[in-house]
C-alpha cells in the first residue's frame, strides 16, 4: 500500500483510532494484521517469502541464545544463509544468470542459465537486513531472544517501516512492542507534523521534480549541456525527498502509536564532505553495514592499504544491496572512491586552504565544501537513475556540451528557455520544481539550527503554527502530483 494513495487514508486513521480503542494486550495483534493487509496490497503472495524468514529466525534466535558456543555460531550461519539465499534468488538470479551467459558466449560454450520470470518483492532488502540484525545483536548478547512469536513477527512486518525501511535494531523496537502506551497529544501532533513534512517532500516535491526528471533520463542522447545538468539537480532532490519523505511519513505514523523509530536523514545536502554526507543520508542502512561489515573487516584499526579496502569494499556492498545492476555497483564504488581519495588528499588540502587564507573565511570555505559535496553526490547520483552505464556515462560527458551557449540563449530566447528549461512541458512545471527546491532548502535551513523542524514550530505562537499547517495542507493540495506513484525505493 503506498502512503501516497487514497486507501492509506482510510487504512491509518483506521488502524491508528483501533489501536488506542483495544485493550494493550490485543494492539500486537492489530498491528500485525494490518502488516499484513499493508504487504499484501501490493502482491498477496510474496508474504510467504516473509513467513519463511520470520520462522527461521524466531526459532535461530531462541537456539542461538540457548545454545553451547559451538553450536550458537552454527544456527546464527544458518539464519544468514536463510536471509542472504532469500534475497540473492529473488534480487540477483536473474543478474548473474545474464554474466554468466554473456561469459559462456565469450567462450563459445553451448552452456546457458535460463532466466526466471520472477519479480522481485516490495522492500525485500529492508526486512531482510532488519531479521539479520535481530540474530547478529542476539548472537553478540546485545538483545534477548524474543520468546513471543507475534511480537517477533511484528518486528520484522511493522508497517510504517516494513517496506522502505528504517532498518530498525531489535533493541530499540522490540522493546516498544511490550509497553503500554497512553495516547499523548503532543506526541500525535508532533507525529502528524512530520508526516505532513513528509507527504509535502512526496508529491509537491519528489513526484512534480520527477517529470523533468523521467524525461530527460529516458532519453538522454536527445540532450546535452543544461537541461542534463538540471535534470541530475532536479534527481539529487527527488531522490532525497522520495525517500527521506517516506521515512518522515513512517516515523510520524508510528510515532502516532507511541513507537518510535530511528531517524533515518538529517539534512545530508549540507554535509561539508563525503563522509558527513553518509552520517546524515539513509542513516538505518549506514550503521548496518558501519557495525555489521565495516567493524568486522577491521574498520579503521588497521593499515593504511587495508583501511582503503574496507571502505571501498562495504561501499561497493552498499551498490549491489541497492540493485542488480552495474550502474549501482558503480554509485557504491564512486563514494568508496570519493571517501579514499578524501583521505589521501587531506593533508595537502589543508596546505592549499592555509596557503589562499580560505581558513580564515569558514562561512566561505564551508560554503564551498557544502557546494564540492553536493556536486559528488550529484554526479554519482547520474548512475544511480541512468537506465544502464552507457547512459549515465554520455550524461556525465556532455554535461559541458554547448552548455554556455544554453545558457546564454535562456536569457535571451523564449523559443531556448522553451527547448532547454522548459522541454515541452509547461513553464509553470519547471518554476515550481525550482521553487520548491528553494522552499525545502529553506526549511531544512531553519531546521539546522533549530535542531529539529517540530522544535522550530512549536516555538511559534499558536496562530502562526496552525497558519501554517493549514498553508502546507493547501500547498499539497494545489501543487501536489497525485498519480499514485511508487516510492523510488521500493525497488530495493
Amino acid at each position: 500500500m503506498l502512503f501516497n494513495s487514497l486507501p492509506f487514508l482510510v487504512f491509518f486513521p483506521v488502524v491508528t483510532g483501533l489501536y488506542f480503542v483495544l485493550p494493550h494486550r490485543f494492539r500486537w495483534l492489530l498491528l500485525l494484521l494490518a502488516s499484513c493487509v499493508f504487504y499484501m496490497y501490493f502482491r498477496p503472495i510474496y508474504i510467504l517469502i516473509l513467513f519463511f524468514t520470520i520462522i527461521i529466525d524466531y526459532f535461530a534466535g531462541i537456539w542461538i541464545e540457548n545454545a553451547p558456543e559451538n553450536k550458537r555460531r552454527l544456527y546464527l550461519i544458518m539464519s544468514l544463509v536463510a536471509n542472504i539465499g532469500v534475497l540473492a534468488f529473488f534480487k540477483y538470479f536473474n543478474f548473474l544468470a545474464e554474466n554468466f551467459n554473456l561469459l559462456f558466449s565469450f567462450l563459445e560454450t553451448p552452456a546457458k542459465i535460463p532466466l526466471l520470470e520472477i519479480l522481485l518483492p516490495i522492500g525485500l532488502s529492508f526486512h531482510t537486513f532488519q531479521a539479520m540484525s535481530y540474530t547478529i545483536e542476539v548472537y553478540r548478547g546485545n538483545q534477548k531472544a524474543e520468546k513471543h512469536f507475534g511480537i517477533y513477527a511484528l518486528y520484522v512486518m511493522y508497517w510504517p517501516q516494513l517496506v522502505a525501511g528504517p532498518i530498525e535494531r531489535p533493541q530499540n523496537v522490540l522493546h516498544q512492542f511490550h509497553r503500554k502506551f497512553v495516547f499523548n497529544y503532543e506526541g500525535a501532533v508532533t507525529g502528524l507534523q512530520l508526516m505532513l513534512w513528509g507527504f509535502f517532500k512526496k508529491v509537491v516535491i519528489a513526484d512534480r521534480l520527477a517529470i523533468y526528471v523521467n524525461d530527460v533520463f529516458g532519453q538522454p542522447q536527445n540532450h546535452t549541456g543544461l537541461p542534463l545538468v538540471i535534470a541530475t539537480i532536479f534527481f539529487s532532490f527527488q531522490i532525497y525527498c522520495d525517500f527521506s519523505g517516506y521515512s518522515d511519513i513512517a516515523i510520524g505514523a508510528s510515532r502516532m502509536m507511541g513507537i518510535d523509530l530511528m531517524t533515518n536523514f538529517r539534512r545530508p545536502y549540507f554535509s561539508k564532505n563525503i563522509s558527513e554526507f553518509w552520517s546524515r543520508w539513509h542513516i538505518s542502512l549506514s550503521t548496518w553495514f558501519r557495525d555489521y561489515l565495516y567493524i568486522p573487516l577491521g574498520g579503521n584499526r588497521v593499515s593504511t592499504g587495508r583501511l582503503y579496502f574496507n571502505l571501498f569494499f562495504v561501499f561497493l556492498i552498499s551498490g549491489i544491496w541497492h540493485g542488480a545492476n552495474y550502474t549501482f555497483i558503480i554509485w557504491g564504488g564512486l563514494h568508496g572512491i570519493y571517501l579514499i581519495f578524501a583521505l589521501i588528499t587531506k593533508s595537502g588540502r589543508d596546505k592549499i586552504n592555509e596557503a589562499i587564507g580560505l581558513k580564515k573565511l569558514p562561512k566561505l570555505s564551508n560554503a564551498l565544501a557544502v557546494l564540492t559535496t553536493f556536486v559528488l553526490a550529484a554526479v554519482a547520483w547520474v548512475f544511480f537513475r541512468a537506465k544502464n552505464v552507457g547512459d549515465a556515462f554520455y550524461i556525465i560527458s556532455h554535461f559541458h556540451v554547448n552548455l554556455s551557449q544554453h545558457i546564454s540563449d535562456v536569457f535571451s530566447s523564449v523559443e531556448a528557455r522553451q527547448k532547454m528549461l522548459y522541454i515541452g512541458n509547461s513553464a509553470i512545471l519547471f518554476w515550481a520544481g525550482v521553487v520548491s527546491i528553494f522552499v525545502l532548502l529553506t526549511i531544512e535551513n531553519v531546521m539546522e539550527r533549530a535542531t529539529s523542524l517540530g522544535l522550530a514550530i512549536r516555538r511559534q505562537p499558536k496562530y502562526i503554527r496552525w497558519s501554517l499547517y493549514f498553508s502546507v495542507t493547501i500547498l499539497i493540495i494545489l501543487f501536489g502530483e497525485f498519480n499514485e506513484s511508487a516510492f523510488i525505493y521500493f525497488q530495493f
